[in-house]
Formats: C-alpha cells, structure tokens, sequence
C-alpha cells in the first residue's frame, strides 16, 4: 500500500508541476505564416547586425515554455539575446507542423523540442542546437550551457576579424 500511495503521490506532485508550468503558456502562433514571419526576422537581424534565434516547439511543450521562462528570469541572459539576436518561435503542433520549413532547415525536429535555430542575417542556417544537451537535470536548464551557446553563436563570434594573426 505504501508503494501505491507514494506512486499516486509522484503522479499527483509531477502532475502539478506539469500544469503549473503550461499555465497560460501560448507563446507559439500556429496560424502564423512563420515563412513570412522568418524573412521579416532576417531582414531586420541583417540590418541590425545580429542574428535570427529560432526556437521551435509548440505550446503543448513544457521545455519551450520552461527555456522561454529560464532566459527570461536571468537578466544577463536576457540582455545577452536581446543585444545579439532577433527572435522567433516557429510553431510545431497538430494545427500546424511547419514541415516545409522544417525541412529547409534539415529536420531539426529529429531532436526533440525545444530545438533551436541560428541564422544569418542573409537567412542561412549557421546551427541547430539540440536542447537536451542545455538541460541541467530534469527541471531547468544550466546557466552556464545557455550562456556558452548564446556566446558562441553570436555575431561577434564568427566574425572574421576576431580571428587575424596578430
């Protein structure tokens, strides 16, 4: 008995949590014409000198809305998006799978969502990121994995120039 009380307990705790997670998450836009939506991100990043951040998922996705709750809460990481990168969240669900784009992009979705996208600023796909690898446990992400990612695929990191034989 102490065994399906502490089972009906964990169900019950992971359940909550689940849900308290989804409360009012609807940060994806599944009747968005994303395609539209991307040339509008890239043509301002090229304008603007950053790049385009993809992050796509749905909002059925407890780790799209946790990662989108994670970089939001820490200021530096935050700022650090902001300054470099302009950003869209590609939908992915049953209304709409983006399976046009996704495989423009080379199926990225074979890695589980939230899975995330760097662009240029002519539109070409630099990275995609499988998110697994910026978890920390199974409730967050680790700070210093996002901050690694966000700082080796920004702008200033590929850019030449940071690169010459002195």
């Amino acid at each position: 008995m102490k065994k399906i009380s502490f089972l009906f307990f964990i169900l019950l705790n992971g359940s909550a949590l689940f849900s308290q997670d989804m409360a009012n998450f609807r940060l994806y836009s599944p009747g968005d014409n994303a395609e539209q939506s991307i040339a509008a991100a890239v043509k301002q990043a090229k304008e603007q000198g950053k790049f385009v951040f993809i992050q796509a998922g749905g909002n059925w996705c407890v780790w799209c809305a946790r990662f989108n709750d994670y970089i939001h809460s820490d200021r530096q990481i935050d700022s650090m998006i902001r300054l470099d990168f302009v950003v869209y969240h590609l939908n992915y669900s049953q209304e709409n799978y983006n399976a046009k784009l996704l495989a423009k992009y080379g199926y990225p979705q074979r890695f589980g969502f939230p899975v995330f996208l760097i662009l240029d600023g002519e539109g070409r796909l630099l990275h995609t990121q499988n998110s697994g690898y910026l978890e920390d446990g199974k409730k967050s992400y680790d700070r210093g994995k996002v901050m690694e990612f966000f700082l080796t695929w920004r702008p200033k990191a590929l850019d030449p120039a940071q690169y010459k034989e002195q």
